[in-house]
């Protein structure tokens, strides 16, 4: 065996380890410190702040008593707070017998001698700050990408082999083909307007340039242009990039993404032989299509052949900045939305109506975090706001050992007007503890076997 040629091999397990290490590390950090401020500013005191299990690599104790530490298996963490047996969250009951008997006035400084409002808001902090990250991160990408300038305006034009391209950067658009371009926020008349457009490779564009209306010509709106590969996907098993053209499909040219999407979508999943430009070399690739299930906008999933690329426009339309408000709403809209499409695709794979496979385990959480980090910063950053919402909901589901199972405890609480036993309590959290191991391997075996 040729020990040199595992070093790519092993530089790319290295960085997708890295990658995945920091995409968990900042949204449990994230997860934990909302726990933290909120159970402080509660009046409940956090013996240990970990980012990690098992043995500690670093750590510190602040004035306040907190040993805030690094752990070497970067798996989550956890706060234990004052009165807790373990991470999560247990009573320790040897330690809570000693403050009452030593010191009472120190009970409702506990996770558990604290009010049920001070327990409630600081177990619910940890998937809300989740949420709020991920707002944040959404909007400070919608922030500094700005929206879309109306009337449509070429910002830059991707380069395409073999076409006319009489566009230049700063047109105006005002018409395609004959139709006119509606407002790009519209997306019932964008999506008629696309209907409209003749499919050609050559297009007459009606353009405002220099404050003259002249028509000009370009190529068809909508080519076979790789925007973006999708991780764990065909396209990026074959190392398709992005800027990649494709041009023909088994000897068949073609000049719309739409060609493109009809070859791979009657494929039945067979071999594709694609002939690819990139950076003016012509190159060969061949992959088959996957099944995937896709969710739909008005709801549910539909399952369909894809390779894994998403394609665009064949320009990048020019941007204006964008309001603080109007980035920060379109930041909570793209979370709802991801915790929608979640709480969909587990229904719909507790129902059978798409396939289990949907879910990923560390491995496929690791794979994906080294693909996006290698498609550049704000991918991998996009992706960590997407994980981070994950992370959140999950945390959410009334599982005991998970916050939301802690939640149902402290709703029962306020109901019966006492907690349940802590005979009760330890059964559920062995229950809740197994249920989390069995849904791990579960997911590790759908990324081993899937």
């Amino acid at each position: 065996m040729d020990v040199l040629s595992l070093i790519p091999q092993f530089g790319n397990l290295l960085y997708t380890i890295i990658a995945f290490v920091i995409a968990l590390s900042v949204i449990v950090a994230v997860h934990e410190y909302g726990h933290y401020i909120v159970g402080r500013w509660s009046g409940i005191h956090a013996e240990v702040f970990s980012v990690g299990f098992g043995p500690v690599l670093w750590s510190r104790i602040d004035k306040r008593g907190t040993r805030w530490q690094i752990a070497a298996l970067p798996f989550g963490g956890y706060v234990k707070f004052l009165g807790d047996a373990n991470a999560a969250s247990g009573k320790d009951e040897t330690a809570m017998e000693e403050i009452t008997e030593q010191s009472p006035e120190d009970l409702r400084r506990t996770m558990h001698g604290a009010p049920l409002w001070a327990r409630s808001a600081t177990v619910a902090a940890g998937p809300v700050f989740n949420f709020i990250m991920s707002i944040l991160v959404f909007g400070l990408i919608f922030l500094t990408q700005g929206v879309t300038k109306d009337p449509l305006t070429v910002g830059t034009l991707h380069p395409l082999p073999g076409t006319v391209q009489q566009l230049q950067d700063g047109d105006e658009i005002v018409a395609i083909g004959g139709v006119a371009v509606p407002d790009f926020d519209d997306a019932g008349a964008w999506t008629d307007f696309v209907d409209a457009l003749p499919v050609e490779p050559v297009v007459d564009y009606t353009v405002i340039r220099d404050d003259q209306t002249m028509d000009v010509t370009g190529p068809w709106l909508f080519p076979p242009l790789i925007q973006q590969v999708t991780p764990r996907s065909a396209a990026m098993d074959i190392d398709l990039k992005r800027g990649d053209v494709i041009t023909s499909v088994n000897g068949d040219p073609i000049f719309a993404f739409d060609q493109l999407k009809e070859h791979v979508e009657g494929s039945d999943g067979k071999v594709l032989l694609l002939n690819v430009w990139r950076d003016g070399a012509d190159l060969e690739f061949a992959l088959a299509p996957r099944r995937t299930d896709e969710p739909q906008s008005e709801g549910g999933f539909v399952t369909h052949w894809r390779i894994g690329i998403v394609g665009g426009m064949m320009l990048e339309p020019a941007t204006e900045a964008a309001g603080v408000l109007e980035s920060i709403s379109g930041g909570a809209r793209q979370t709802l939305r991801i915790i929608d499409g979640s709480l969909s695709g587990i229904w719909h794979m507790v129902t059978g109506a798409i396939s289990t496979c949907n879910m990923s385990g560390p491995i496929g959480i690791a794979e994906t975090s080294g693909a996006m980090a290698s498609q550049g910063a704000q991918s991998f950053i996009f992706f960590i706001a997407v994980l981070s919402t994950a992370v959140g909901l999950l945390n959410l589901f009334p599982i005991p050992a998970l916050d939301g199972g802690h939640l149902v405890f402290y709703a029962y609480e306020a109901v019966a007007g006492k907690p349940p036993s802590d005979g009760v309590l330890k059964v559920l959290m062995g229950v809740g503890i197994s249920l989390i191991l069995g849904l791990m391997i579960f997911s590790v075996s759908n990324d081993l076997f899937c």
